[in-house]
């Protein structure tokens, strides 16, 4: 396989409520988790749910960031997906730090692709080959 990137998928558990639904202290554990891991932020989104919850996403040149927090449960789940420079473990150990998870599960891929390799094909849309009318 050729790969082109590492995408970390977490689940963690045992954070204080107060810290997972705090959007400021969300967006502030983000950016400082870019930072850490070596990335290059492009835009962040923070959206606080009501009556708890946050969803952040932090699109990278590298690629992105996705956290999503259950305060109610103690519980946050996390994606990082890093292409060509940046350490995406530094970022996830700093966020599982800063939100004080007291577990986490974390689940490493390689991403990738295999040139000159046949792989099944999968299509989801299939255009039908009725004529286009002439306008």
């Amino acid at each position: 396989m050729k790969a082109i990137g590492t995408h970390l998928v977490v689940d963690a558990w045992e954070s204080p409520a107060e810290l997972l639904n705090d959007p400021e202290c969300i967006r502030g554990a983000l950016m400082d988790a870019v930072s850490v891991g070596g990335a290059t932020l492009i835009d962040l989104c923070v959206h606080q749910f009501s009556p708890h919850g946050v969803t952040a996403t932090a699109t990278l040149a590298e690629s992105h960031i996705a956290l999503h927090t259950w305060p109610e449960h103690g519980y946050f789940a996390a994606d990082l997906f890093f292409c060509g420079a940046g350490n995406p473990r530094k970022a996830l150990e700093f966020l599982i730090q800063v939100l004080q998870a007291k577990q986490a599960k974390i689940t490493t891929l390689t991403r990738g692709f295999e040139p000159m390799v046949e792989t099944e094909r999968f299509s989801a849309w299939s255009p039908k080959t009725e004529p286009v009318p002439a306008r």
